[in-house]
């Protein structure tokens, strides 16, 4: 083979095993940001904070790494680690520098002691957009990055703690800088998936609101007048109505099996039922095998049926309100039809896009329920509103990937 091929089969192997150790270094890195979102999907907890510190230390030259919030320690592990417990107060002026300004700093003090004495010395040059600060602390060197959520000040920060300032290159600078970026992202997905379940919450509060004064009164009065003349039924009745809002209550935040959510609205129709008589609410029910044990948000289907019962309802005559659940593929479909009322496009339109008011309700039912059901099941769930004044209206939810939710 002649000295070139010789070199340019050299070159082939070198340029191979430096695409395989690229590979291998990406496959590490993603690794990493996997289990770092496993911890971080808690916040910053000390718990999930020593996870992570525990995680990260073996990816850097650091011979320590720590995590803080504003004001305290969360978590230190590596060197030196009795010198900085969880839950203490955060010491270094760096720490604070940075929660302050919300920018990434480097740090070097070679001598333990007044971060304004002679052992204080200026961080290793190269680092632009990266300030020094002086330190009191036993560790000779380090990087400070903030943890920020969504844009804001800082939440806290992760430190790299280092033996040398030589060991702080541009590397090192690096990776402390991608990794604060990359847990403050996970830091902004945890903060949105709260928020959004506080915003939940807030909703099923107003849901549970608008169900009290809407049927309250009628079927306490209902019950009231049957003590009389069929106790057993009004003692049947005082149970069912317990139970009910005793389920309203616990419900409040759960995910639940569907049949549960079946259940509930049994009792309300008992409830309703008892107040207008048996022949005038017909209910029936299609659910698919299995069907029963998907798991939805509480309170989906009760309040679709109790919008047939109070807005769909003639003065004269029977509605027939009708169930079917059923698969299509990995998504679940609900449908709530009844033969009442009906309504225009017009008023159907504007039902999904925010709460329609009216003379019976809040309106915030229907819409209540599309929020939290795109919530949950994310893209293409959703609501779907057929009606036609005279007919009768079908309202259906469509639950993406619902099939893989069961109890």
């Amino acid at each position: 083979m002649s000295v070139l091929g010789r070199n340019l089969g050299r070159m082939a192997w070198s340029f191979g095993l430096s695409d395989r150790l690229q590979s291998q270094e990406t496959e590490r890195t993603l690794r990493t940001a996997s289990l770092t979102l496993q911890h971080m999907s808690n916040g910053l907890s000390p718990e999930s904070c020593r996870a992570v510190c525990e995680l990260l230390l073996p990816e850097t030259k650091a011979m320590a790494v720590a995590m803080t919030d504003r004001s305290t320690i969360l978590a230190y592990v590596g060197e030196l680690e009795a010198d900085f417990p969880a839950g203490s107060p955060i010491q270094t002026v760096a720490t604070r520098e940075v929660l302050a300004s919300g920018e990434m700093k480097t740090f070097s003090s070679v001598v333990a002691g007044d971060p304004d004495g002679p052992g204080s010395v200026p961080s290793p040059e190269g680092l632009s957009g990266e300030g020094a600060t002086r330190q009191l602390s036993l560790v000779p060197a380090g990087i400070v990055v903030p943890l920020c959520v969504r844009g804001k000040e800082p939440v806290g920060t992760i430190k790299f703690y280092y033996r040398n300032r030589r060991d702080i290159d541009r590397t090192q600078a690096a990776i402390a800088s991608g990794l604060g970026e990359l847990l403050s992202t996970q830091l902004s997905v945890y903060e949105l998936d709260r928020q959004a379940e506080l915003t939940t919450r807030a909703e099923l509060k107003a849901l549970q609101a608008q169900i009290d004064p809407h049927f309250l009164f009628n079927t306490l009065n209902t019950i009231a007048s049957l003590t009389r003349t069929e106790p057993a039924e009004a003692r049947g009745l005082l149970r069912e109505f317990a139970s009910f809002y005793r389920a309203t209550l616990e419900n409040s935040t759960s995910l639940i099996p569907l049949s549960r959510e079946l259940e509930q609205t049994r009792r309300y129709l008992r409830f309703e039922h008892a107040r207008f008589g048996e022949e005038r609410i017909i209910w029936s029910e299609h659910i698919a095998k299995g069907c029963e044990d998907v798991i939805v948000p509480a309170f989906v289907v009760q309040p679709i049926v109790e919008n047939s019962v109070r807005h769909a309802m003639r003065d004269e005559g029977n509605l027939h309100i009708d169930i079917h659940v059923l698969e299509e593929g990995d998504d679940i479909l609900i449908s709530v039809a009844d033969d009442g009322l009906g309504m225009g496009e017009k008023t159907v339109s504007h039902l999904l896009d925010a709460p329609v008011p009216s003379d019976k309700g809040t309106g915030i039912a229907l819409y209540n329920v599309t929020e939290r059901i795109k919530r949950f099941y994310g893209p293409g769930s959703g609501v779907e509103v057929v009606s036609k004044p005279g007919e009768g209206t079908c309202v259906t939810l469509h639950l993406v990937d619902a099939v893989n939710e069961k109890k």
